[in-house]
């Protein structure tokens, strides 16, 4: 599958599942995934930044009020429409742009750090995404990406839980298979019944790869490896959102923050 491929299955997805996650559906990014992020991210005040897959661009704003100064790409242009309207609706200095990590429009060494919020696993070619985020960073600067962690969201994973409904263990499967744009059809497990039987379940394509062949993109493109982090639920979160209970007993995901050499 290409990247021109992977634009239309994620402008199909775009009018949703913005709706879906302003209503507060995607329980796992707003209880976890994101504080996660955010507190793993070094100080970014007063720096320029970009966003790579920012979808209706929540994860930019929340950048943005941190203090940097914020562009920001996605390759569905209703996406950037949604993203661009809440900018107008109330200022943060954002651009957002309709464009592909794989051919990010800008000019080498641009910006101080780059993100991209569990976009670097559906992406057509995450090892060309990779050297462009390189390009387009200055020296010193640094690139934190999050992705369903390859070790723990294989194509194959499955709760196992007890009679009560805990989930115990995590059964995964077909680590060592890549895939090239599998399509994974689903809802937000939040979304009501009634919301769900609305609407078609997203169909989203898996670029799946092993961590050490995660690794290898990131060593091949220039990067050092500077932290790794696999958020866990605290006792309190899984509590008040049983939903993200399993991250207890293993990891979905997995945050890179990556550096750019200084000097050559």
């Amino acid at each position: 599958m290409d990247e021109l491929q992977v634009g239309q299955y994620w402008e199909a997805n775009a009018e949703t599942w913005t709706r879906h996650v302003r209503a507060g559906y995607d329980v796992y990014r707003d209880a976890l995934n994101t504080p996660a992020f955010l507190a793993f991210l070094p100080p970014v005040q007063g720096l320029s930044g970009l966003d790579i897959g920012c979808g209706e661009g929540e994860n930019t704003r929340q950048l943005a009020r941190l203090g940097a100064r914020m562009q920001a790409i996605d390759i569905a242009p209703t996406f950037i429409r949604h993203a661009s309207a809440s900018e107008t609706a109330a200022p943060l200095g954002i651009t957002y742009r309709h464009a592909s990590a794989t051919a990010l429009p800008f000019p080498d060494a641009t910006f101080d750090f780059a993100t991209a919020f569990m976009s670097m696993m559906d992406i057509a070619g995450p090892e060309v995404a990779l050297v462009q985020a390189y390009r387009v960073l200055k020296p010193g600067g640094f690139f934190q990406f999050s992705i369903l962690h390859p070790c723990f969201v294989p194509p194959y994973r499955r709760n196992i839980r007890d009679d009560s409904g805990e989930v115990l263990a995590v059964e995964v499967g077909r680590y060592f298979q890549a895939t090239d744009g599998a399509i994974e059809s689903w809802h937000f497990s939040a979304a009501p019944a009634a919301e769900r039987a609305k609407v078609e379940p997203f169909q989203v394509p898996r670029f799946h790869r092993t961590l050490s062949q995660w690794v290898a993109m990131i060593v091949q493109a220039g990067f050092t490896i500077e932290a790794l982090g696999e958020p866990m639920a605290s006792e309190e979160t899984a509590l008040a959102e049983p939903v993200v209970a399993d991250t207890r007993v293993a990891p979905i995901f997995l945050h890179f923050r990556l550096r750019k050499p200084a000097k050559a």
